[in-house]
């Protein structure tokens, strides 16, 4: 049912960091555009960092530029989420998502990515 696997979310004090990780013991994401994508308690599910099927290009929202940092490495299949500087509306459930890439060096995350894991809780607790 689920695709790909994170891991890493959990319980920390605002100003902490957590690194997450995706990956999927099925098939390769060497060719995959992937996206990390949150959704707070409430609220609609929102993608948050970007990344290339090779890693040279990033995209971040607004919101979380400066702290969230994506990256991946393709030997190992893993992609990560660094996110430092935690704070409070930073809870919620974070989901990796995949897709085929499209253009080349343009990557692209959305809703409709086609392959999903189940998702991990960071809960920045005050």
């Amino acid at each position: 049912q689920y695709e790909l696997a994170e891991s890493g979310g959990g319980l920390v004090q605002p100003g902490g960091s957590l690194r997450l990780s995706c990956t999927s013991s099925q098939f390769s994401l060497a060719l995959d555009d992937v996206g990390w994508f949150h959704q707070a308690p409430g609220k609609e599910r929102e993608v948050v960092a970007c990344i290339s099927s090779g890693g040279g290009i990033t995209n971040y929202a607004d919101s979380v530029k400066g702290r969230f940092t994506v990256s991946r490495d393709n030997a190992k299949n893993e992609v990560y989420l660094q996110i430092n500087n935690l704070e409070s509306d930073d809870t919620g459930v974070y989901y990796c998502a995949a897709r085929s890439q499209v253009v080349l060096a343009t990557p692209v995350c959305k809703l409709d990515m086609k392959f999903w894991g189940r998702g991990t809780l960071v809960t920045v607790f005050s």
